[in-house]
């Protein structure tokens, strides 16, 4: 079983012990009061437009390992909405990044900046916490989903107001996202079957987006020249974790990204 295989495994567990604590109804009640998600598809740019950053919040990855165990999520989160990032990716996985929906909560309260809750979506449930815990866009896979588990989660964000942002890895999976009606597509250019990291990736199918979707290249984005590489390749939007978070001042290297 390939790593998104055993992490899609985990989540049925996980899910079901969480809706036994809060069912689905009384979950979708705490909505009623919530207010409005931020514009998470507006802060993005659209071709051709200023680069933008999406800034990610996370302690630890598969790949990386530990990236910074005692992470303060908020804190980190006020100094990428100060650097101007155009939205903030939260993890909320345990096991694999360190992370949890209370981070969620915290970066909400902290900040004003769209937020994205970056997690292995398969159940309608977990867009009912996403939207519970402040979240105005979810991660949605595409090689962890079927194509119906893929549109049928699309139309749910929809009708939540969450804003979708749907991950591929190649040309196919990038068909399927917009089979499905995908208005952002995040190439990811991690391999997830080998864990390397190729640039090219998102060189190769950023391109491809038709007029009308916002494009994000995922991963592997470490320094200016990166920026600009993909930049040339069309990508407007940046989703930048690591780096980030290893950095001494990651407010400098948002605005040098940008620059």
């Amino acid at each position: 079983m390939t790593v998104l295989g055993q992490i899609m495994a985990r989540k049925v567990g996980e899910i079901a012990e969480r809706r036994r604590a809060l069912p689905d109804a009384e979950l979708a009640a705490r909505l009623r009061d919530a207010p409005p998600p931020r514009p998470f598809e507006a802060a993005l740019s659209a071709p051709g437009g200023p680069l933008r950053i999406i800034a990610e919040v996370k302690r630890a990855s598969p790949s990386a390992g530990a990236i910074e165990a005692s992470l303060d999520a908020p804190a980190q989160a006020r100094r990428y909405a100060a650097a101007g990032a155009a939205a903030i990716s939260v993890l909320t996985d345990g096991p694999g990044f360190g992370g949890s929906l209370d981070d969620l909560r915290a970066v909400r309260a902290a900040v004003e900046t769209p937020l994205l809750r970056k997690d292995f979506v398969g159940d309608p449930y977990q867009l009912l916490e996403a939207r519970a815990a402040g979240a105005d866009a979810a991660l949605l896979i595409v090689a962890a989903l079927s194509e119906d588990g893929l549109s049928r989660l699309v139309d749910r964000c929809g009708e939540l107001g969450l804003a979708a942002l749907v991950e591929v890895h190649d040309e196919r999976e990038a068909d399927a996202a917009l089979r499905a009606g995908a208005r952002i597509i995040g190439v990811n250019n991690r391999n997830l079957k080998t864990m390397t990291v190729d640039l090219s990736t998102s060189e190769r199918i950023l391109p491809l987006l038709p007029e009308g979707v916002k494009g994000v290249a995922e991963s592997g984005v470490r320094t200016p020249e990166d920026a600009r590489r993909l930049r040339r390749a069309g990508a407007a939007n940046l989703l930048v974790g690591e780096a980030l978070v290893r950095a001494a001042d990651p407010g400098a290297l948002i605005r040098e990204l940008c620059g």
